[in-house]
């Protein structure tokens, strides 16, 4: 299901953003995205205003796409984790549950160690919520669908037409 559409509520989106603006304390970082693997920005917080978000985020889908290609040559199943090192910024992106993207961007101010350490912590509670968040999909869905048009009937087609 990593390939799917996935529909993010209220309260798991507001538990990530917890999570992330806790890590943006804790690891000393300037900005931190969460992007789906599709390119789309599901979450950011901290010094967001300078860049376009997204760009960033469908960048970061296809950085990721790319290096999961070169994986795949040398027989690994994706590399989990990337670095990015230049002289200013630093970007640390990591693969969460299989279907999204951590990208934290730091300076000088931080070390990769500490974002190492950091972000394992915050992965383990988003993955947490991502697990949670695909159970209450299932049990849903096997509830079956709840159409706005069940209570339709074609008696109710018939007179809207006549």
């Amino acid at each position: 299901m990593p390939g799917s559409q996935m529909i993010m509520y209220e309260e798991e989106y507001q538990e990530i953003s917890v999570i992330i603006n806790k890590l943006l304390k804790e690891a000393n970082a300037k900005s931190i995205f969460l992007v789906d693997k599709n390119g789309q920005l599901i979450a950011s917080c901290g010094d967001t205003d300078e860049l376009d978000s997204t760009s960033l985020a469908s960048l970061t889908a296809g950085n990721i796409a790319a290096t999961g290609g070169l994986a795949k040559l040398i027989g690994e199943k994706e590399f989990s984790i990337l670095f990015h090192e230049g002289e200013k910024d630093n970007i640390h992106l990591s693969i969460i549950a299989q279907r999204v993207i951590l990208v934290v961007i730091f300076d000088r101010k931080s070390s990769l160690g500490l974002v190492r350490l950091r972000v394992k912590k915050a992965s383990d509670s988003i993955t947490k919520i991502f697990e949670s968040l695909m159970k209450r999909i299932e049990d849903e869905s096997a509830a079956g669908p709840e159409s706005p048009f069940a209570e339709i009937t074609d008696d109710d087609i018939d007179n809207l037409f006549k």
